[in-house]
């Protein structure tokens, strides 16, 4: 790391290997938190942030912003302090290799990730110079644009982050706080982000199945709709923890039963499902993301086997409603 000799702040080396929507985002924290930030962009892309920079159209703030970063299309001979890998996970095992030749000390990687020991293992046999493997879930969304990015986020967005199991260490922490120092970007430390990752589809696959069912636009959504949302959600966890999987973030679980909560999170379903901001965080994810969808339908397929089909009455009900995956994928082309 370098020293800033107007502040005396360490400067770090950051890579977002990537420049997808969640990556965009991330790079324009980084930069505004005054760190190094070269993301790796296939070509057209790395040529257009030389070009005009890192466009971000921030919809919800209606502002525009535009971050000088370096941009290249390969890292071989550089060496950063830090890399972020925002990717799902069935297209980090395409990079891996990749990814193992990085000279990092420090590796985060954000996303869906419903194997993330397999990852783990393999980054420590392949890539002996990562010496910190951590991950991540980044709450934001968008779409990706010609020359720019569109980003769907409230208040400065947030991570939710941690080693595979275990509290991270102080230090650690410290390192990875100050990142993003300065910011209004959170980080909320999770103790196993294993369970999290495998936990959060319980949360997000009754809005893809109910996206796919409405033709990509929740906007068509009805009121028992929405509910089936939640009593699918509820229904998932219950299954969770009946599997003996530990609920991350601890009481997300509450959200999705009769309460005050509930209630919270169906008026949340409303709002998403009728505003312009519903649609670029969920639906807008659900029309470019299929192969990402089904993998994780896939994965949740296999764990509820063998609990009982009374207890997951609504989630396969909404399930069995949508398109098959055959057909979403002939529909928009990923």
């Amino acid at each position: 790391m370098t020293r800033n000799s107007i502040n005396d702040r360490k400067i770090c080396k950051v890579l977002v290997f990537g420049a997808g929507v969640i990556g965009a985002y991330l790079a324009h924290v980084l930069v505004k938190a005054g760190n190094d930030v070269t993301i790796l962009a296939r070509e057209e892309r790395a040529k257009s942030l030389d070009r005009n920079g890192l466009v971000i159209y921030h919809h919800l703030q209606r502002k525009t912003t535009t971050d000088r970063v370096k941009a290249v299309n390969s890292v071989e001979g550089i060496s950063f302090d830090v890399a972020f890998v925002p990717m799902p996970y069935h297209k980090i095992r395409e990079v891996l290799p990749q990814i193992c030749e990085l000279d990092d000390k420090l590796l985060i990687l954000v996303g869906n990730d419903l194997a993330p020991g397999e990852i783990e293992a393999y980054i420590r046999e392949h890539a002996p110079g990562i010496k910190k493997i951590l991950f991540g879930f980044q709450v934001s969304g968008g779409k990706k644009e010609t020359d720019r990015f569109v980003c769907e986020r409230l208040g400065g967005s947030w991570m939710d982050i941690g080693q595979l199991h275990g509290e991270a260490d102080p230090r650690l922490k410290k390192l990875v706080s100050r990142l993003f120092a300065g910011t209004s970007y959170k980080l909320n430390w999770q103790g196993d982000m294993e369970a999290y990752l495998i936990c959060h589809p319980a949360a997000i696959l009754p809005i893809a199945y109910l996206s796919y069912i409405c033709d990509g636009d929740l906007r068509s959504s009805s009121r028992e709709q929405r509910k089936m949302m939640v009593v699918a959600s509820h229904e998932a966890y219950e299954c969770l923890k009946a599997k003996g999987i530990p609920i991350y973030p601890e009481g997300d679980d509450r959200f999705f039963e009769n309460g005050m909560r509930g209630t919270a999170m169906q008026f949340l379903y409303l709002v998403m499902s009728k505003s312009k901001i519903g649609d670029l965080v969920a639906c807008e994810h659900c029309r470019n993301a299929v192969s990402e969808m089904e993998q994780i339908d896939l994965f949740y397929e296999k764990l509820m086997k063998g609990y009982p089909l009374e207890k997951l009455k609504v989630w396969n009900t909404l399930r069995s409603q949508m398109p098959s995956w055959e057909e979403l994928h002939r529909k928009y082309g990923n």
